[in-house]
């Protein structure tokens, strides 16, 4: 039996790929499952700096596994961790989605849960749960308004139609167009500029742009120091500024 998740890291950067194309890459429960663990291992690998997330066959997924849900009604939702073990409970460590074709449904909010976006000419986004009489608890609701223009998104969830890659870079919901068929090689190319730099500065840099939308303006400098004060004053911080005076890499530790 094929796996239906793959895991594979390289140059510090880790790779899970949905190996279901004959579903469109739909999830269902043994795949969360994976994806979980796969999040696991990219998270406890100190070697590892930037995840990317795509899909076989040239589809990133296509949401749940409905034949699964229908059947047994099977929901691919991992207490705390959410749709896909992800959509609730994202890595600390910065996590790209390379989009080709379809991110429908779950497989749209999947890639709404990663941190950044790279989509192939001709992919195709959608919160089509309207049409079957859900609504989209993954997590798409709440990012979607967020990532873009308010009455655009309620307009997306509201018809429940698909819009292009296209329109989602000209939102502001995507990073970056790729020609169709490139979107991991891009994203790969993104992962490579990031990866260079250091891990403890990537993580909390992530942090506080994730949180600091909710922090009150009088405390949100003090809850920001929190977080960069040990950062500015580590080992990292000090090889970083040697390694500018002596005009090479910096070769960092993570400490």
């Amino acid at each position: 039996m094929t796996d239906e998740v793959l895991f594979y890291a390289q140059d510090g950067i880790a790779y899970i790929t949905i190996n279901r194309p004959h579903t469109k890459n739909a999830i269902n429960l043994a795949v969360a499952k994976q994806i979980a663990a796969a999040i696991d291992t990219f998270e406890n690998d100190n070697s590892l700096r930037v995840g990317i997330i795509t899909g076989a066959g040239g589809t990133f997924c296509a949401g749940m596994d409905l034949k699964a849900f229908a059947k047994s009604g099977e929901r691919p939702r991992i207490v705390g961790r959410g749709f896909a073990g992800l959509t609730e409970s994202p890595p600390r460590k910065p996590l790209i989605a390379a989009v080709e074709g379809y991110a429908l449904a779950g497989g749209c909010e999947l890639a709404l849960a990663c941190d950044l976006i790279v989509a192939g000419e001709g992919a195709k986004f959608g919160l089509p749960e309207v049409k079957r009489g859900l609504c989209a608890a993954a997590g798409g609701l709440l990012r979607l308004p967020r990532q873009m223009p308010y009455r655009i998104a309620l307009e997306l969830a509201l018809t429940g139609e698909m819009f292009s890659a296209e329109s989602a870079l000209q939102f502001g919901l995507i990073n970056r167009l790729a020609p169709a068929g490139q979107a991991l090689e891009a994203a790969t190319n993104l992962a490579r500029v990031i990866v260079a730099n250091a891990p403890l500065a990537l993580a909390t840099s992530k942090e506080i742009i994730s949180r600091s939308s909710g922090w009150p303006d009088d405390t949100m400098f003090d809850r920001q120091r929190e977080l960069t004060d040990p950062v500015n004053s580590s080992s990292d911080a000090k090889e970083g500024a040697l390694a500018f005076t002596e005009k090479r890499k910096p070769v960092w530790r993570g400490v």
